[in-house]
Order: structure tokens, then C-alpha cells, then sequence
């Protein structure tokens, strides 16, 4: 029998470490053949050049689409979309899949769902079903209508997907790959690398081996012209503390360019001596870095995902993950100087929690693959009710 061939769409730096242990099950998987596509910002420099991680860690990668436009407002959104359904349609008649991955929520992945669903290409959505707040929130659900076969993160999703209309057989809880890195680090946490020596960035050199923070804060697309004033009231409370703080570069969405130029003003401006800036890092650093520090601060997911398994406290800023399950290590602010500042001083004087498992146990990866391998792949589909 020939291998299924199965293409997986990357378009952003975090999609990668969320889909990584698939990818690895996927090409050591005896009935499977990885296909992988690296698209969006995942080949730009100036958002981390995750390409170039990619392929460090021994992924062959099938085509490159170039698609992202500039201006990192609403507008550029949709052409940079419309331009990656264009571009990636033609991708996939190219290489012929027998499915097509489409992963989580960010705004370009309803490209891949279109370019896969309107070519009768058996699509599988990754991480549907969850909550939070923006554009992800409309595009998550949207990619969940377009696809056949649904690898939820939580049994939460699960149930959320089913009353979306979904075939309850078609919807599987496989959990998150990213919670397999997670696992990896929490088995061996040793920090075994100077984050600047090895990933250079830019601003002060940091006596941080006794305690530090990190601080990722990506804009709100629907709150996008307050990106910089957000992103302000976080940059004043950082260095405020006066604690060592690795700060990542935001992803690209509309405010980016608010978010960024508030650092470098803030930058140039006041001089922090406590933030040390980095575009990106291998996901295994950056989570083995995550689990060492005493808490992260801002809105990414990995505060309520990687963070939960690893115990991390986390200060969850604003908006962003309205509603996205979460347990205990997260603490809720608003844009506020004084908030963000109480918060996190209550989060560095907090012991790390319990590992929790609410977005898989850490055999995810495993889980996709064989599933993959050995599920009816079908494109046509009805609404349950």
C-alpha cells in the first residue's frame, strides 16, 4: 500500500512548536508521508525566521509560500489571506495530499482550510474548538466548518466542536503536542544554555541567573490602534520590577507595528537595564527557559497551555485569551501599570503549581500520526442537527 502523503501547513513561529512531535510521529510513521509547507511569517526575519529552526531540526520542506504583505492592520489581514488561499491552492494540486493539516486559530490558517476544502482535499483541523478573544476566535471556529476530521486539545473543545455540528466520531481529543515538549522539559529542566550567548537579541546583559521573567505580549487584532499604549503599561511595569525579564518579539497581526514600535521607543527611551529582547528561540529553549523563570507575563497561549503542564504562574494581560480554559497558575489583569506590577509581584512570590493535564498528557504527537494513518479520509460532510 503506498503511503498516505499528509501536508502541514506552518504559516506562524508559534505553530511550529505547536505541531512539532506530529510532525517528527508523522515522518517516522511507517504508512505516512510528511509534506510539509512553511508559509506567512514563519519566513520572515524580522518575526523569528522559524524556517530556519525547521529545518535545524531535520524537516524537509516541500515548498515555501511567501504571502505576507505589509502594514500589520485589518486590511493587510484579509490580502494576506486572500493571496495565501491563491498561493497555497496551488501548492496543494502540486503536490496531490491525501489530507491536509490546518492548524489552530491564527488568521491566515483559514487560507490552508480553503485552498484544501474547495479542492475536495480531506482537511484535519488541529486545536479547534477553544475560546478566546480577536480574530482567532471567528477563524477557529471557521476552520472547524471547513474541516472533516477535528484533533481537539481538551475535552472541552471536544464537546464544543460536537455542538458545532460535527460528526462525534470525526472529533477526537488527542490533546496538545505542545504539552509533549512541555513533558520533555518538566523530565529534565535543567536551563543548560545562556539564552543571550547562544540567541544574541538585543539590550542590556543580565545577571539573571538567580531569578528572571518572561514577558511575551502579541497585539489584539479587534483592539489593534491601542497596541502601543498596551504595550506601554506592560514595558512600565517590567521595568519597574527591576527583575531580569527575557522579552519575545510579537507575532505578526493587526497592531504588530504599534506593539513594536512602542519597544523600540520604550527602548531607545529609557534604557531598561532589566529586558533583554529576542525575535525567537528552538521551542525546547524557549520552554526549558519558560520553566526556569519565576513567571511569564503578557497574552500568549503558552500562559495557559505549556504553562499549565509546567507549573509556570503565569500574568495573563487583557483580551486576548478571553475564555481560553486555563487552571490555576493564571492571574487576569487589564492594561494597567499598577495591575501588571501587583500581579507579577504576587506571581515571582508564588511557588510553580502542579503539572495539570487539560491539554493532553504528552503523547499527542503519537496520537495524530496514527490517526492519521489509519482514519477514513473523507471531504464531503453534512451538519448533525
Amino acid at each position: 500500500m503506498p503511503k498516505r502523503k499528509i501536508c502541514v501547513v506552518v504559516t506562524a513561529r508559534p505553530s511550529y512548536s505547536r505541531i512539532k512531535t506530529a510532525l517528527t510521529a508523522i515522518q517516522e510513521h511507517p504508512k505516512l508521508e510528511l509534506q510539509l509547507v512553511i508559509a506567512g511569517s514563519a519566513l520572515l526575519d524580522r518575526y523569528g525566521n522559524a524556517i530556519d529552526f525547521i529545518a535545524k531540526d531535520g524537516f524537509e520542506i516541500a515548498a515555501k509560500v511567501f504571502m505576507v504583505l505589509e502594514g500589520e492592520n485589518p486590511t493587510t489581514m484579509a490580502k494576506t489571506t486572500g493571496l495565501g488561499v491563491m498561493e497555497l491552492t496551488n501548492v496543494f494540486y502540486n503536490l496531490k495530499p491525501d489530507a491536509v493539516v490546518s492548524i489552530a486559530d491564527r488568521f491566515e490558517t483559514i487560507a490552508t482550510s480553503i485552498a484544501a476544502a474547495y479542492q475536495n482535499i480531506p482537511l484535519v483541523h488541529i486545536q479547534g474548538g477553544e475560546v478566546t478573544g480577536s480574530i482567532d476566535e471567528k477563524v477557529r471556529h471557521a476552520n472547524t466548518k471547513l474541516a472533516d476530521l477535528h484533533l481537539v486539545a481538551s475535552e472541552d473543545a471536544r464537546k464544543r466542536v460536537i455542538k458545532l455540528g460535527e460528526n462525534p466520531e470525526k472529533v477526537i481529543n488527542t490533546g496538545c503536542p505542545s504539552i509533549d515538549l512541555a513533558k520533555e522539559i518538566s523530565e529534565s529542566p535543567q536551563l543548560d544554555f545562556d539564552p543571550i550567548e547562544k540567541y544574541g537579541g538585543v539590550g542590556s546583559a543580565l545577571n539573571w541567573k538567580n531569578a528572571y521573567i518572561v514577558v511575551m505580549q502579541h497585539p489584539v487584532t479587534t483592539e489593534y490602534q491601542q497596541a502601543k499604549a498596551h504595550i506601554n503599561e506592560t514595558l512600565k511595569a517590567v521595568k519597574k520590577l527591576d527583575m531580569p525579564a527575557f522579552w519575545f518579539w510579537p507575532n505578526v497581526d493587526a497592531g504588530s507595528d504599534g506593539t513594536s514600535n512602542g519597544i523600540r521607543a520604550f527602548r531607545e527611551l529609557e534604557k531598561p537595564k532589566n529586558i533583554h529582547f529576542f525575535k525567537n528561540m528552538q521551542p525546547k529553549d524557549f520552554l526549558r527557559l519558560l520553566k526556569n523563570s519565576k513567571a511569564l507575563i503578557g497574552n500568549s497561549s503558552v500562559g495557559l497551555r505549556e504553562c499549565a503542564y509546567l507549573g509556570v504562574p503565569v500574568v495573563n494581560i487583557g483580551n486576548r485569551q478571553f475564555r481560553r480554559l486555563r487552571t490555576k497558575n493564571v492571574m487576569d489583569v487589564n492594561y494597567d501599570l499598577n495591575e501588571i506590577l501587583k500581579a507579577t509581584e504576587k506571581a515571582i512570590g508564588t511557588h510553580h503549581f502542579k503539572t495539570s493535564n487539560i491539554y493532553g498528557n504528552g503523547d499527542s504527537g503519537k496520537k495524530i500520526a496514527e490517526i492519521l494513518a489509519t482514519s477514513e479520509l473523507t471531504y464531503a460532510k453534512t451538519i448533525t442537527y
